[in-house]
Formats: structure tokens, C-alpha cells, sequence
């Protein structure tokens, strides 16, 4: 994955027929092989969108024909950036803006701003000042900038924080963070929502794609605000994917988790990487990872659209980061498309006949099998299509009753194996079809399955914590290794310890943390409580002190059933 450089940003917008907005987009009219993607993309009632630059909007005709003429979406590279928009106290500078919204006016697009607080490309003026005139500074800025585009039926929604996590899931020690502490986050949102009570508010940040510490620790910080009333309206997956380190584990697992917080989930920053010279091994695995992102984005309704950071590698950012790397974007350096174009065409929808609405039959004969205490293995028989069936959703609702089916995977055969369940718990399953177009089937028959008691043999296991890092003020304990030192497998796992008095929990990944007294009780998320013998897995935590105090969390217990 990416590290950010100055020609990095964040893109999100949503949909009309999503999210009642009133920017009218081309017409969701069956699409045809021809079609250019914004159309495809409307016909699923998604955008695709992309990245634009002021000075190839002025000077270059090819680069403002594609801009206008593929995408429903634009984002600005730079030109909403702090040091674009106020480059000396309060002297604002809209040029560039108002020249991306005016251009996505003129094409019926939409637009997002990016990006309101981020620890890069905000000037120096910024970033000295004390606690109080930096708190100043900052909500003054996003009054202004979000103000200024209030009434514009355009700007439909709002990157307002960007990149507040390191890769181990701890806040990052921005000059944000090292001067107002997390408390910025939830100011720079309420802010936002005051300046534009109609736009999105969203928070966006990369490497958090798929299931890990730095996605889980953001899917506690979205949880947090959520539960203080905080207006955010939806995550940004940034999506910047190199073919040399594989395609993020548990995607679709992880939008929906998202989702189930009720917010939305944007793909906001998509390109894919390749090492020089590109070979054809390469060039299939990238029009596979565009393909995959597309398709998460189809299976969920929580998802409004895909934003490719740029379309055309003759301005693409990675050559200046990575200079062994390139080939990244969808249109080649002479605005000739490439085969990752015809693969994200392909997955909208593109060439099933022009105005394929059929959808296929209903998966029968779902059953399920070997069921351990911690999975279960689906299976049933496949559906017809006019076409072809492309691959099947599968969905499962907690409990014996009630709840809701969500998709946590999917499978192009006709079985799907779950993991990562609780021992001793009920599960409901249903499988739905889906086809080139998009079209879904009806859901299949609900299976019900219940997990094995996860004992057995003798249990047990031991917790062990490292701090990581730590600093006048705070300090981050990463990782806390937890092994089962039984015979035989668990399927869940529970520590114990203590916090010294006046110090507070302000972020944890991989465990779900409850705090009484000063007594602190981290259980396993849904993904890493079975554990064999012998086995072992992992969380953390960050925690805020006093600047005189310099004791640490103590007392780590395990228990596992």
C-alpha cells in the first residue's frame, strides 16, 4: 500500500437515487458495451468518479473530454486542500475550486471536497499555533471553506478528517493530534455539519480495505462518534493497491461491518500499481483487483460508488513515489484505455447485450455441513441465468430469530465456507445470485446452524503486552500477545487488567474493550477468537495520561472457556 505524498487525496460522493440528493446524473438506462462508464455506473445506481487537476482542466482537451465524458463524479486533487484554499489567516482563495465545481457543473457531475484537516499540505501558520488558536483556526477554516459551498446543489459532500491512524491503529502524532488530542475529530465534524446541515461528512484514511488494525481501529472510532451523536455520514477506503502484495483479506467482511454502523462506504482513492516492466501476469492481477473493488461496491447498498484517483498514468502520483512503480490508472500516457478499463466496464455491466434486466433463478438446495465451533461449510444448487451467473452473495443474520441478513461473503462456485463464529450460537443463512449486469436473484431458503461448544481437553491461555510506544502524556501497547496454552482448541478469549487511575482508553483494534473502575476487559472481535493449541493472535491499545504520569497498564489476565 501507498505512504501519502503531496499529489495524494481522498475522494467521495454519493448518488442521487442513493442518498436524495438532487444533481440529476445521466439517466440509469440499460447500458450498452459502448457506454461510457459513468453510464454503466448510473445503471447500477452507483458513480464512478475520478480525480482532476486545475492546470489539465485548462490546458489539456483530451484530459477535460474523458474527465467530463466517463465519470459522474469528480473529486479535486488539490485545489480544496488547506493550502490551496488559505495558504495566510483568513485570506481564502477559492480559483482553483470554484474552477473544478464550474467544470463539473458544465458535465452534470458531482463533486466531493478534499480535504478539510489533514496532517499534510496544511501551512506552516497552521501548525504552530497554540491549542486554542489552532482549535480557532480549524473551525474557522471548515465555516469558511464548507460555507462557501453550502447553496451549491454541486458539492454534495466533504472529506472533513484524513489519515488520523498509523498502521498499528493508534492515533497518529500529527500536529492535530500532539495539540488538541483526538477531541479534533468530533469538533472538525460538528463544524462541518454546522457550515452544510445537508452535505456528507465523511473520514477517510488508506490500508483499511480489508480486516486489520488500522480498519478495526477506525471502525472503533466511527462506533465512538456515532454513540456521541457525532454527524458522520460515511468511511473513506482510500484503495491504493500494488499487484506485488496481494489483494486485501476479508473486504466484503469489512464494508459490511461498516455498514452496519449505518454509514456509508466509499472506495475513494483506487489505483493499482505494478512493478516496471509490467508483465501479463501483472496486468491480469490489477484488472482483477479493479474488478474486485467494483464488485464490493456492487454487493453492497451501502456503497455508492468507486473514485479512481486520477484516470490517466501520464499524471498519475506513483512514479513520483515509487519510481520502480507505475502503469497504475486506466488510460494509458496517450489517453488510449487499457485493459484495466475494459475490466471495470466489464464488472459494471458492460457488453451483456445492451439491457440485460433479467435476473437469475433462485439458488436451491441450500444446506450446510461440517459445522466446527467456529464455521460452517454452505452449499447449494446453482441458478440459471440468460446470460451467466457471475457469482452469489451470501448472507447470514444472527440469533434463531429476528436480526438482519447482511452479505458477509461471496463465492463464484456453489459453496462458501464462514469463519470466525462464536462457539455454542445460532446463524441463519441465505444465498442470492447475481449476473454480469447486476440483476440479483431472489434469496434462497433460510438454512439455520448452530456451532459446537468450543471446549474440550484442557483450556487455557496467557496474555502477554509490549509497549510499543509511549510520551508525555499517553502511550501505546501493541501488541498484546495472546496464546492458548490448552490441549485443545478455543473459540473465544477474554483479558483482564488494570488502568492506573486518571488514565483513559482513547483507542483499541482487534478486541472489543469495556472499562469499569479502572478494571479493563478486552474480549476477541468476531475474526480472531478461535485459537489451536499452541496458537496465537494479537491486539492493542492506546491510552491518555497525565504528562507527569509515567505508569503503564498492569495485571494482564487470560481466560478462555
Amino acid at each position: 500500500m501507498s505512504v501519502r505524498t503531496r499529489r495524494l487525496g481522498a475522494a467521495t460522493l454519493t448518488l442521487t437515487a442513493l442518498a436524495g440528493f438532487t444533481v440529476s446524473l445521466l439517466a440509469a438506462q440499460p447500458a450498452a458495451a459502448a457506454d461510457p462508464l459513468r453510464t454503466l455506473a448510473a445503471a447500477k445506481g452507483k458513480f464512478i468518479g475520478t480525480a482532476v487537476a486545475t492546470n489539465q482542466l485548462a490546458n489539456e482537451t483530451a484530459y477535460r473530454t474523458i474527465a467530463g465524458q466517463e465519470f459522474n463524479q469528480v473529486t479535486a486533487e488539490n485545489a480544496m486542500k488547506w493550502d490551496a484554499t488559505e495558504p495566510n489567516d483568513n485570506q481564502y482563495n477559492f480559483t482553483g475550486a470554484d474552477q473544478v465545481v464550474a467544470f463539473a457543473q458544465a458535465n452534470n457531475q458531482i463533486v466531493h471536497g478534499h480535504t478539510l484537516v489533514w496532517h499534510q499540505q496544511t501551512p506552516g501558520w497552521v501548525q504552530g499555533l497554540s491549542a486554542s488558536a489552532m482549535k480557532t483556526a480549524m473551525l474557522d477554516h471548515i465555516a469558511t471553506v464548507v460555507g462557501h459551498y453550502a447553496n451549491n446543489p454541486a458539492v454534495q459532500s466533504w472529506d472533513v478528517v484524513n489519515e488520523v491512524f498509523d498502521e498499528n491503529g493508534g492515533f497518529r502524532t500529527s500536529f492535530w493530534y500532539n495539540t488538541l488530542g483526538s477531541g479534533f475529530i468530533a469538533d472538525a465534524f460538528r463544524a462541518a455539519r454546522a457550515a452544510d446541515p445537508d452535505a456528507k461528512l465523511c473520514i477517510n484514511d488508506y490500508n483499511v480495505e480489508g480486516i486489520n488494525a488500522k480498519s478495526t481501529a477506525m471502525y472503533n472510532l466511527v462506533s465512538s462518534l456515532k454513540s456521541q451523536g457525532v454527524p458522520i455520514d460515511c468511511v473513506g477506503f482510500q484503495s491504493h493497491l500494488a499487484t506485488q502484495y496481494g489483494f486485501p483479506g476479508q473486504v466484503t467482511e469489512n464494508v459490511a461491518r461498516f455498514a452496519a454502523l449505518g454509514v456509508q462506504v466509499r472506495f475513494t482513492e483506487l489505483d493499482v500499481r505494478i512493478v516496471l516492466p509490467a508483465d501479463a501476469g501483472e496486468i491480469n492481477t490489477q484488472n482483477q483487483y479493479y474488478t474486485n473493488i467494483i464488485n464490493a461496491c456492487l454487493a453492497s447498498t451501502a456503497c455508492p460508488g468507486v473514485t479512481i484517483w486520477g484516470f490517466t498514468d501520464k499524471y498519475s502520483w506513483v512514479p513520483d513515489t515509487f519510481p520502480s512503480e507505475g502503469q497504475a490508472l486506466i488510460y494509458d500516457a496517450n489517453y488510449n484505455p487499457k485493459a484495466d478499463y475494459t475490466a471495470i466496464a466489464t464488472a459494471l455491466g458492460a457488453g451483456t447485450g445492451g439491457g440485460d434486466t433479467t435476473a437469475p433463478s433462485t439458488p436451491t438446495n441450500l444446506a450446510a455441513s461440517g459445522t466446527t465451533s467456529s464455521g460452517t461449510t454452505l452449499s447449494w444448487t446453482a441458478s440459471t441465468d440468460n446470460t451467466a451467473v457471475t457469482g452469489y452473495d451470501i448472507l447470514r443474520a444472527p440469533g434463531a430469530s429476528g436480526g438482519t441478513f447482511a452479505v458477509v461473503g461471496t463465492s463464484t462456485s456453489t459453496s462458501y465456507t464462514d469463519s470466525g463464529l462464536s462457539a455454542s450460537s445460532v446463524y441463519r443463512y441465505q444465498v442470492r445470485a447475481r449476473d454480469a449486469a447486476g440483476n440479483l436473484s431472489a434469496v434462497s431458503t433460510t438454512v439455520s446452524v448452530t456451532t459446537l461448544y468450543g471446549g474440550g481437553g484442557t483450556g487455557g491461555c496467557t496474555a502477554v503486552a509490549t509497549t510499543q510506544t509511549q510520551w508525555p502524556g499517553g502511550y501505546v501497547i501493541q501488541p498484546v500477545t495472546v496464546t492458548n496454552t490448552g490441549s485443545a482448541q478455543i473459540s473465544s478469549w477474554t483479558v483482564t487488567f488494570t488502568l492506573p487511575a486518571g488514565q483513559t482508553i482513547t483507542g483499541s483494534w482487534n478486541a472489543v474493550l469495556t472499562v469499569s473502575g479502572q478494571t479493563v476487559t478486552a474480549k476477541n472481535a468476531n475474526y480472531n477468537g478461535t485459537l489451536g493449541p499452541n496458537a496465537s493472535t494479537s491486539f492493542g491499545f492506546q491510552v491518555a495520561r497525565s504528562t507527569s504520569d509515567t505508569t503503564l497498564a498492569s495485571g494482564y489476565a487470560c481466560a478462555a472457556p
